[in-house]
């Protein structure tokens, strides 16, 4: 019985992980359509480039937190969680 929490717990943990790095998707897709836009304005107006360049960067630089929000959520659920959560279930037991 034990050996099937545990089972149950490691299984939740390694797909909340999974589920956690789609998130990633968001970051690449929101940067590219900066990009992709920054790269259209600079186009049609080349004197402002450089107003267009910061404030790209900058958003890429927000946009990227979420991403990286997500990877320390996944890197917390394989490491961290897991050896938390057989804890407190072998307390629960006795």
């Amino acid at each position: 019985m034990l050996e099937l929490a545990v089972g149950i717990i490691l299984g939740c943990c390694a797909l909340g992980a999974g589920v956690a790095m789609i998130a990633g998707i968001g970051p690449g897709i929101g940067e590219g359509n900066a990009v992709a836009k920054a790269c259209e304005a600079i186009g049609r107006q080349p004197e402002c480039k450089g107003s267009v360049t910061s404030t790209m960067l900058m958003g890429c630089a927000v946009a990227e937190t979420t991403g990286l929000y997500a990877l320390v959520i996944a890197i917390l659920l394989i490491f961290v969680a897991p050896n938390m959560l057989v804890n407190i279930l072998l307390g629960v037991i006795g």
